[in-house]
């Protein structure tokens, strides 16, 4: 099928898959978990492929790192699999209820979105918490992964598609594309596509959306910032500098610039120079920084740039509102976290640092669906849309109106005359 059938095959199947009862889609993810781990031979050597690829082409080490699928990999998307069958339905939950008129009520009620199309990096566990989000949450969907991963993203897709399909979820519901080409072609399927998801940089986010007409959800750079404010705990703030840095550095919320309050720089900086350099991070700073600590200069282009490698760039600023002001111009409106013992300071922090998720006392890392409680995640949109934050179940529906009436008619409630009035009474959902 070429990519325009592809896209009319999901549309069906997204139209079956949206009145899938629960324990129908629970017993697919249930069996893909069984699947999964029956088959993790086939997977890992699906993986030793790709890997075995990727460092013949010299990939760089972080992102090798994303590409392994070991038995602990394994492991983990199974956990997360078996936490999202716990979760609700997200779909045909109430939202609103209102009595029109007696007789006459509305409800607000969720539905799938319909056919996603979601293009992310290579990173095989993805493709996992992607699918089986879509799959709970009822939409149908078409998966173009790294060509890095290539073979470990194909037997994974062909898992958990015939699988899924076996435990009565409608043929045809989940798509992997294999080509950039299919990807372009996609953009042009707005009849029957209801959503693109990108994962990449802001310049690929920003190419998505200028090539199609479909509405994007952007997951962009994970430019993330740990404030240390004047009044922090100095030896908590460099527990939760190092963890934001090195718990897992090649991801979208590793921290990459460390801001520092001037007034506590000369006592801070020593202590996490030291604590990052144990974890063979390599820093730059400004020139503020150089005065106290012997590391790089950093250039203007180290504020803006994602490393997902163990390098950060340090900044001295005078209080809390350069701070702010540091994190809107330079960072991707992802993630941001304050480390201080003031309330009001935290306070003023989180409301105005222009992110999707801002945080107090605490690692940046903690920015995950799963961590979250929402069962993974398909990305953290830095959009200002109707999801925002990482984006699991919630943010993979949308809602429909429905009203019921008794033969109610529009002319009975209009014009001076009017026979009915509306009351307008809001009901319990």
């Amino acid at each position: 099928m070429n990519i325009k059938e592809i896209a009319k095959v999901a549309k069906t199947a997204s139209i079956q898959l949206a009145v899938v009862k629960t324990d129908v889609k629970n017993k697919a993810l249930t069996k893909i978990v069984e699947a999964l781990k029956q088959k993790t031979p086939e997977i890992i050597s699906a993986n030793r492929k790709d890997l075995a690829e990727a460092e013949k082409n010299k990939l760089a080490a972080p992102l090798l790192k994303r590409l392994k699928f070991d038995e602990s990999k394994i492991a983990e998307v199974c956990a997360g699999i078996e936490t999202l069958i716990n979760l609700d339905d997200p779909v045909g939950k109430t939202l609103s209820a209102t009595e029109l008129d007696k007789g006459l009520k509305l409800y607000k009620v969720t539905c799938p979105i319909g056919v996603i199309g979601i293009v992310f990096e290579s990173r095989p566990d993805a493709l996992v918490q992607i699918s089986t989000l879509c799959l709970k949450s009822g939409n149908a969907a078409l998966l173009k992964g790294g060509s890095e991963a290539e073979n470990t993203n194909k037997i994974l897709a062909q898992i958990i598609s015939q699988t899924s399909e076996n435990a009565g979820l409608p043929k045809g519901w989940l798509h992997l594309l294999q080509t950039r080409q299919d990807v372009k072609e996609m953009l042009a399927q707005d009849d029957d596509i209801d959503l693109i998801i990108p994962r990449g940089s802001n310049e690929f986010v920003r190419y998505i959306m200028d090539n199609t007409n479909i509405p994007v959800l952007g997951h962009a750079d994970g430019i993330c910032h740990v404030y240390v404010d004047g009044e922090a705990d100095l030896d908590m703030a460099v527990n939760i500098t190092v963890d934001s840095k090195c718990q897992y550095a090649a991801v979208c919320n590793a921290a990459e610039t460390l801001l520092v309050d001037s007034k506590i720089a000369a006592a801070f900086l020593p202590k996490v120079k030291t604590a990052l350099e144990q974890n063979k991070v390599e820093l730059r700073g400004c020139p503020k920084t150089l005065a106290i600590i012997d590391v790089k200069p950093a250039a203007e282009k180290d504020w803006s740039t994602e490393y997902l490698d163990y390098i950060l760039s340090i900044k001295v600023v005078d209080g809390l509102d350069e701070a702010i002001e540091h994190i809107n111009r330079y960072g991707s409106a992802h993630t941001d976290a304050i480390v201080t013992s003031s309330k009001e300071k935290a306070e003023k922090f989180m409301d105005l640092a222009d992110s999707a998720n801002v945080l107090w006392n605490c690692s940046t890392r903690f920015s995950d669906g799963f961590r979250y409680g929402l069962g993974a995640e398909v990305g953290i949109s830095t959009n200002k849309i109707h999801a925002r934050g990482p984006v699991g179940l919630e943010g993979l529906v949308i809602y429909k109106w429905k009203l019921l009436g008794s033969g109610q008619i529009v002319a009975d409630y209009t014009g001076k005359d009017a026979k009915k009035k509306f009351t307008h009474k809001r009901l319990e959902n």
